[in-house]
C-alpha cells in the first residue's frame, strides 16, 4: 500500500523539477545581476530552500494524517499544492521574464499564501503550522533581496 508521505513527497518532488526549467542563457541573465554587497550568504539558499520545502512536506503529512480524505484536508492540500507552485515558479518565470519585479511579486505571492495555509492549519495540528515557520521567516528575506536588487539592476526591473 501506497504510504500518505509518499504521494505527499512525490508530489513536491515533482513540481520541484519544474525549478529547472532553465535555459543557460537565463542563467546567464541571472548571474550577471548586480547582488547586495550583505548577500554573503547567497551559496547556502538551496540548502535553506531544500529544508524549507522538507517542513513543508513534513507539515502537509501531519495535516493529511490529521483528517484523511476529508473536504477540509483536500482544500489544504490544495493550499500546500498552490503555495509549492508559487514557489517553485519564482526561479523559471523570474529568469524567463527577465524580470525583478516579478521575483519580488512571486516571492510576496508565496509568503501571503503561506501566511494564510499556516493560519488555516492552526485549529489542526500546532506541530504542523509551525513546520511551515521557516518559510514564513525565509521568504520575505529572499523577497526582500530580490527587491533590493531592483535598485541595482534598474535595466532588469
Amino acid at each position: 500500500m501506497i504510504k500518505s508521505w509518499m504521494v505527499i513527497g512525490a508530489v513536491a518532488f515533482v513540481i520541484a523539477l519544474a525549478a529547472n526549467l532553465i535555459t543557460p542563457s537565463d542563467m546567464q541573465w541571472f548571474k550577471r545581476l548586480r547582488r547586495p554587497r550583505w548577500l554573503t550568504f547567497e551559496g547556502a539558499i538551496p540548502i535553506i530552500w531544500t529544508v524549507i520545502f522538507i517542513c513543508g512536506a513534513w507539515s502537509a503529512y501531519i495535516v493529511w494524517e490529521s483528517s484523511p480524505g476529508t473536504t477540509t484536508t483536500w482544500l489544504l492540500m490544495g493550499l500546500y499544492l498552490l503555495l509549492e507552485i508559487v514557489t517553485i515558479a519564482y526561479t523559471p518565470v523570474m529568469f524567463r521574464l527577465r524580470s525583478l519585479r516579478i521575483g519580488t511579486i512571486l516571492g510576496g505571492t508565496g509568503l501571503v499564501i503561506c501566511l494564510i495555509l499556516t493560519l488555516a492549519i492552526l485549529p489542526v495540528s500546532t506541530s504542523a503550522a509551525l513546520l511551515l515557520v521557516p518559510y514564513l521567516l525565509w521568504s520575505p528575506i529572499g523577497t526582500y533581496t530580490t527587491w533590493k536588487m531592483i535598485s541595482l539592476n534598474p535595466q532588469d526591473a
